[in-house]
This record gives C-alpha cells, sequence and structure tokens, in this order.
C-alpha cells in the first residue's frame, strides 16, 4: 500500500492554484468552488506536513516549499497525461515508439514513411531522438535506429547501412574532382563525435595532411551540411544523408573515396518485443528498402565487419 500518495484531484487544484497563485482563478479553471480548492489544497498541506502557500487577506502566495512542490507536481501531472495518451493511441496495437538518431530520421527515413503508411494505414510511428544507448526497459520506446557499436544487451541487432562519408563542399569553395591533397588544402569541418574521421580518411587516401583535425567542430550531420553549404569547409558526409542538396547543387562531391572502417546504422529491436505485429511489420518494411541490407545480427554475437576491434569511444559518438 502507498500511503504517502496523494489524490490526483488534490495534485490538480494545487497545480492550478500555485500557477495562478490564487484559489478562486484556479477553482474557475477546474470548474470547482473555492471551498473545494481550499479543502483539496489542505489535505495536501496536511500529507506532506508543510505550508504550501501563505495566506493573507489579500490572497495567497507560494512558500519556497510550495513553489519547488508545484514544480515537480507539474512535470508529473504532464507526464501522466502524455502516458495516458499513449495508452489511448495504443488501441490496437498500431502505434510503434521509436527512438532514432536525428539526420537520418528526418533526411532518410520520415521522406519513406508516406509509403510504409499507404502499405499498412493503421501503423503510426512516433519518433524521439536518442543518441546514445539506452535500457529499453527504462523507456517507452519499441525500437531504436542507432549508429554505432549495436551491442545492445538483450536485443537484436538489424543492419541497415554503412555511413561511407565521402567530401563534399558547396560549389562555390570548389570545383571538383580534387585529389585527396588538394582537398587538404581547403577549410575541414569536423564532426566533434567523430573527431578523427578526417585524419583516417586522409590515411586511408595515402595523403599526409598538414592539419587534418583542424577547423570548425559541428556535432550533427546536419550542421556540417548547412556549413558546407554555405561555404565555410569540406565534410565529410554520406550521401544518402544530403541527396537533395546534391540534387539541386548546393553541395557536390570532391572525391568518391570514404576510407574503411566506418560506421553502419542498425535497427535495435528488444528481444522481449520482437514478435510484436507493429514491431515485426516495420522491421521487414525497414529492411525490405532498396538502400537497405538485409543481415540480422544477434546483440550478444556482433562483429564488426571491420578488421579492427571497436574502440571504448564508438559507443558514446552516435549523434547524427
Amino acid at each position: 500500500m502507498r500511503k504517502r500518495l496523494p489524490s490526483t484531484q488534490a495534485l490538480q487544484a494545487f497545480e492550478a492554484a500555485a500557477r495562478h497563485e490564487s484559489f478562486t482563478r484556479a477553482a474557475q479553471e477546474l470548474s470547482l468552488t473555492q471551498g473545494a480548492i481550499c479543502r483539496q489544497v489542505a489535505s495536501l498541506e496536511t500529507l506532506v506536513g508543510v505550508p504550501l502557500f501563505q495566506r493573507a487577506r489579500r490572497g495567497v502566495r507560494l512558500t519556497d516549499a510550495g513553489e519547488r512542490y508545484s514544480r515537480l507536481v507539474r512535470r508529473q501531472l504532464d507526464a501522466l497525461e502524455r502516458d495516458t495518451q499513449a495508452v489511448m493511441a495504443h488501441q490496437g496495437g498500431g502505434v510503434l515508439e521509436l527512438a532514432v538518431v536525428p539526420t537520418f530520421a528526418t533526411r532518410w527515413l520520415l521522406p519513406r514513411l508516406a509509403a510504409l503508411r499507404a502499405e499498412r494505414p493503421g501503423l503510426q510511428v512516433n519518433m524521439a531522438t536518442r543518441t546514445h544507448p539506452f535500457l529499453f526497459e527504462d523507456t517507452e520506446f519499441d525500437a531504436a535506429i542507432y549508429s554505432g557499436d549495436p551491442r545492445w544487451p538483450g536485443t537484436q541487432a538489424h543492419f541497415l547501412m554503412r555511413e561511407n562519408p565521402v567530401p563534399v563542399c558547396s560549389p562555390r569553395l570548389a570545383a571538383g574532382p580534387l585529389d585527396a591533397a588538394d582537398i587538404a588544402a581547403l577549410p575541414l569541418l569536423q564532426q566533434s563525435t567523430r573527431p578523427t574521421a578526417w585524419r583516417e580518411w586522409f590515411a586511408s587516401a595515402g595523403v599526409a595532411a598538414p592539419a587534418p583535425m583542424a577547423g570548425m567542430r559541428l556535432e550533427l550531420f546536419s550542421m556540417l551540411s548547412q556549413a558546407a553549404g554555405d561555404g565555410l569547409g569540406v565534410a565529410l558526409i554520406p550521401p544518402f544523408l544530403i541527396q537533395r542538396e546534391l540534387d539541386q547543387g548546393t553541395l557536390a562531391v570532391l572525391n568518391p573515396h570514404s576510407g574503411p572502417g566506418q560506421r553502419a546504422f542498425h535497427l535495435i529491436v528488444p528481444e522481449r518485443k520482437a514478435t510484436l505485429p507493429a514491431l515485426a511489420h516495420f522491421r521487414d518494411w525497414l529492411v525490405g528498402q532498396d538502400e537497405i541490407g538485409h543481415e540480422m545480427v544477434p546483440a550478444d554475437h556482433f562483429m564488426p565487419n571491420e578488421s579492427e576491434p571497436l574502440a571504448s569511444g564508438d559507443v558514446e559518438g552516435c549523434h547524427n
């Protein structure tokens, strides 16, 4: 028995009174009497054992404890409302909660979801960004699309595609094709989550670049794309994330070489949810896309295709 939990009616009355600092306006908002608000707040103060409001002839003001508690209560009520709406939306099992890395979601996945909706109109895919590994048990997510080490405990990893980034920039800055030595003389845009990317690219091209790790540092591929399009430098970006810019001519590939040992995108599925109809349909549709591979790798047995072992920082550097 949870004996120290207040009623939701008392929390709603307190939250409204705290937001307005007025019992009268809280009563109007909740369609209650002022006396009912007073009784609910008083019962809450009795439960927590501290005054939440200072009463005066001209109205009420929150105490310090009331101010702190009102912020906590507001967050919890908002979360409870969201959770309730999510459960209501899951009627029939047609809703999928997906954690995604941002640029892949906006530039590759979202443009293809209309085809999925036409194929299965009842399936709704909700997305929220996550850029680091997490425990599914601690979240509402049914699956994740992730770039980096896919060895998450208790999951299956479905290979989607490798990044294979290439040097791109605005045609105003340089016109390709260029060899690696010429690219080394241009300003380089660095990705903070892949700090050695340019150094490895030049090494694989057999060029000793003078300053392969110098230049503006940006976190996301979308930031790199914008900076490159504005003529600020050359960026290493997977072409499938900037197809629109390549087609429009605002970005151009300077050299088709992508270098070795690139990361890959995977669909990460908790084993306990692998047979959910909505998730199974999404998985089959996703790995069936023309650009996608069809390799399913159990997380506990995953071995990277590259000859070098994964570095300790690979799991953390996953912002996309």
